[in-house]
């Protein structure tokens, strides 16, 4: 099974993929490749491939993405074909830390094989709050991420399950109860 997570900015997304990941070795990562600079605590091939826009720009041309976008900050983020098909062959499933139009990519490409998670906030006003204490983005760059917020709260009712993540433990077992029957 591909399992795509997405949700808006300051979700806690990522949090609860790394926890599933934690509870189910048996499930790779799908590492996204994206042109924004790394930060601090990230690994090139770990948590992202990270790559120039012109390296990036030429897989676009080669057709190596199963989808990427141009987002808010104005770099690029996608999924290498060659990793999810590799996955696919060695019959592994693969879980997906993805934007929303990302996973609704995975589903049209891999219906009968994908199961999409949308990460719901408890409020627009909660995930300003996570990304203010973040402090890994500028004010400015805050904003184009609230920006996007809407556009991806109105995909919700696209996704096979929706996990409300108000309490972190509580989301964590609700998604472990979603791949407990799925896989």
């Amino acid at each position: 099974m591909l399992y795509a997570f997405a949700a808006p900015s300051g979700t806690g997304k990522t949090t609860i993929v790394k926890e599933i990941l934690k509870r189910n070795p048996e499930i790779e990562f799908s590492i996204s490749a994206t042109t924004r600079k790394k930060r601090d605590i990230e690994t090139d091939g770990k948590d992202y491939y990270f790559l120039s826009m012109e390296e990036f720009e030429d897989k676009i041309r080669k057709e190596d993405f199963i989808e990427y976008e141009k987002i808010f900050d104005g770099n690029y983020y996608g999924t290498l074909k060659s990793a999810v098909q590799d996955a696919i062959v060695r019959g592994k499933s693969m879980l997906f830390d993805i934007d929303v139009l990302g996973a609704l990519s995975i589903k049209k490409h891999f219906k009968e094989n994908s199961v999409l998670i949308f990460v719901k906030p408890p409020s627009k006003e909660e995930i300003m709050t996570r990304l203010i204490n973040r402090k890994t983005e500028t004010k400015q760059q805050i904003e184009r991420r609230l920006s996007r917020f809407d556009i991806e709260m109105a995909k919700i009712n696209e996704f096979d399950y929706i996990v409300l993540n108000d309490n972190l433990e509580s989301a964590v077992n609700k998604v472990q109860e979603i791949i407990n029957k799925t896989i």
